[in-house]
């Protein structure tokens, strides 16, 4: 049995940066919305004990790959539970659409589309909860993908609040090159100081990012980017970058801008959505 399931892309519509952890993480209040758009993940349930990556990206090894990192780490959970069944396996492949380092989410989202599919597909039965705490381990932005709701983000972006911002539609422009998120967080010119304010404040202030001004200066692809999507509508970074998005009220205004974008520039449109992607096709099998 072959079974497609999404790993949709994620938007910050804010990120703000409230100060620096004792263990060199960041506290963060970030919005997430998540897109229409994303990765698919192939996954064959297989009774030969182990994860088979079909589809290795270049570069990358399999141990160090959020897809297999994530099946692994829920077998060996479900092992310790007695939940696993005997000689439970999987092959995966991925059609990778959503660029390395580009701050919408791509390995994060894999890696929650691996736990949510192969809990439900080998049967395991874990909890919400404890899938998120799986996820955390592979990295923060994961348990937002695991809940698959819009969400108000803090801490590290571990503690997340139900939220459901507008749905708009975005025009998501990539400028080619990657950027490292660790070179962002420790850039010494970062904002760390931003006030914590509450969602409702957050919510009536003009949104924007505190990575944007350092990753602009540090890159100029993006910086041109911004300046070129600026001119036709609201325009910031997501996440760390190195994507930025712009906003309009509809499908064919964000499609009229994609079509007037320059030959360096990679672009998609999708429509912002607060219920993921991937838990509407979760709902769909569980029907």
């Amino acid at each position: 049995m072959i079974t497609t399931w999404p790993a949709p892309a994620k938007l910050n519509l804010f990120l703000y940066i409230t100060g620096r952890r004792p263990d060199g993480y960041h506290n963060l209040q970030t919005l997430f919305q998540f897109l229409d758009y994303g990765d698919s993940l192939q996954i064959t349930p297989q009774p030969h004990g182990e994860i088979r990556l079909l589809t290795p990206v270049p570069g990358v090894a399999d141990e160090d790959n959020l897809i297999v990192r994530a099946a692994r780490l829920l077998m060996r959970a479900c092992a310790d539970r007695g939940t696993l069944p005997a000689q439970a396996g999987a092959d995966i492949a991925i059609d990778k659409r959503l660029p390395m380092g580009g701050g919408l989410g791509g390995g994060s989202s894999n890696a929650a589309t691996v736990l949510v599919a192969l809990n439900h597909l080998w049967n395991t039965g874990l909890e919400t909860e404890a899938l998120c705490a799986l996820g955390l381990q592979l990295g923060a932005d994961v348990p937002v993908f695991v809940r698959g709701h819009a969400a108000f983000a803090e801490g590290v972006g571990e503690a997340l609040q139900p939220a459901a911002p507008t749905e708009k539609w975005y025009l998501v422009a990539h400028p080619g090159v990657s950027v490292p998120t660790p070179l962002v967080f420790n850039d010494p010119e970062l904002t760390r100081n931003s006030p914590v304010r509450s969602f409702d404040a957050l919510l009536q202030a003009p949104f924007s990012n505190d990575c944007e001004t350092v990753v602009r200066k540090r890159f100029r692809e993006v910086d041109a980017l911004v300046s070129w999507l600026l001119e036709y509508a609201p325009s910031r970074l997501t996440g760390t970058g190195a994507c930025v998005f712009a906003e309009f009220d509809t499908e064919s205004a964000a499609r009229q801008v994609l079509e007037l974008a320059p030959n360096w520039m990679q672009g998609f449109v999708a429509q912002g959505v607060n219920l993921s992607p991937l838990h509407r096709i979760l709902s769909g099998h569980l029907a």
